[in-house]
């Protein structure tokens, strides 16, 4: 009688405890008795991952925190990688966090383990040599979008692209009235959700600039009514400090940045992964960042790509304004984007073109993907 499936997964945060968990799902569909063995969160372990240790002693934010814990990442990983060896699983799958994950993937791969990476590190933006060592420790990329996997394709890397698990939960069609309904905004006002960013620098950086953009903005458009989502109690109280003395029909949200995509009609947004919650939602965008000058002079030499926001890398054109360092004044912000509150068709129908290339149920696609490989021994 043969064994059940072993498989063995490593998450690193929250993010990849929520991929992973779907992923689990979509395996355990197929292979009812699969055994999960590695590092996961809570809802990898409400799946049945029996979890080495905790989760959270790999989530490690920064230079300083992460050289603070390095000895004990690095003797959690050899540790861990003795145990894999060990253990045999049929396949080991990464799920994100590549500073720790990578490095577990090559030895086990030299062991003859089968390994998988789920979601692509930004190789194809910046330090692309990491492919080099991807393309020895990696049997199998699964990536959430397919210019990722074109980059992948080219390198000689064995590449699957599985869709964008958000893409799956967002509906093509959001209910705009019910989101307004449920902050607490009038129907029939025009409304710009504001979105800085979720840390306390991007906030600094970023909020006084949005704040006196959406002054302009009501300037010239009188009516216009603002909804900014704070992502912790910290950011609200450094966004409410900004607002004093400001007179702005503002609505401040703890979290819920869904939706204030949903109920809004446009949005001015800090670069990063919520444009993509933006562009699902379809609504039209204007793209903002700034960073320390000399911070934005070494990106701008390291970064190989046309562009540095996710709506345009998926679209592979300019379909969204990107308003860098110092191109993001209030007045270029307001500028470009009150118009988009009446005209933003071309950004919106581009926005449901990508979101139905991304929609391919990827917790499925990807259980798919790993079991291919595993059969292929």
């Amino acid at each position: 009688m043969t064994r059940p499936l072993r498989i063995a997964l490593v998450a690193g945060e929250a993010s990849g405890d929520i991929l992973g968990s779907g992923l689990m799902q979509a395996l355990k569909a197929r292979h009812p008795d699969a055994e999960f063995i590695g590092v996961g969160g809570p809802l990898m372990e409400a799946e049945g991952l029996a979890s080495y240790f905790p989760m959270e002693r790999l989530a490690v934010m920064g230079l300083v925190e992460v050289l603070g814990r390095l000895p004990e990442l690095l003797s959690r990983r050899k540790r861990l990688i003795a145990t894999l060896i060990d253990a045999r699983p049929d396949v080991f799958i990464g799920i994100d966090a590549p500073d720790f994950n990578l490095g577990v993937e090559l030895k086990l791969r030299r062991a003859g383990i089968r390994t998988v990476h789920y979601v692509s590190p930004s190789v194809w933006a910046w330090r692309q040599k990491r492919v080099l060592k991807i393309r020895e420790g990696c049997d199998l990329m699964l990536t959430l979008f397919p210019f990722e996997a074109q980059f992948y394709e080219a390198h000689q890397v064995p590449v699957r692209f599985v869709g964008h698990p958000l893409a799956d939960t967002i509906p093509l069609e959001a209910d705009r009235a019910a989101a307004r309904a449920a902050i607490g905004v009038p129907d029939g006002a025009a409304l710009v959700a504001l979105m800085p960013g979720s840390r306390g620098g991007e906030v600094g950086r970023l909020g006084s600039l949005f704040l006196d953009a959406a002054e302009r903005m009501r300037s010239m458009r009188p009516g216009l009514h603002f909804v900014l989502p704070c992502a912790s109690p910290a950011r609200r109280q450094q966004l409410e400090q900004m607002l004093a003395g400001r007179n702005l029909p503002l609505t401040l949200l703890d979290g819920r940045s869904h939706q204030a995509l949903a109920a809004c009609d446009a949005v001015l947004i800090a670069s990063g992964t919520a444009t993509l919650e933006a562009l699902l939602y379809k609504r039209p965008m204007v793209v903002a960042y700034k960073v320390a000058p000399m911070t934005y002079r070494i990106l701008k030499r390291l970064v190989k790509s046309p562009y540095v926001s996710l709506p345009n890398l998926l679209a592979q054109r300019l379909l969204v304004p990107e308003l860098l360092q110092d191109a993001a004044t209030p007045e270029a912000l307001a500028q470009t984007l009150v118009p988009l509150l009446d005209g933003g068709d071309v950004q919106t129908e581009g926005f449901d073109r990508i979101h139905r290339t991304l929609r391919l149920d990827a917790s499925k696609e990807a259980a798919g993907a790993v079991l291919d490989l595993i059969g292929s021994r």
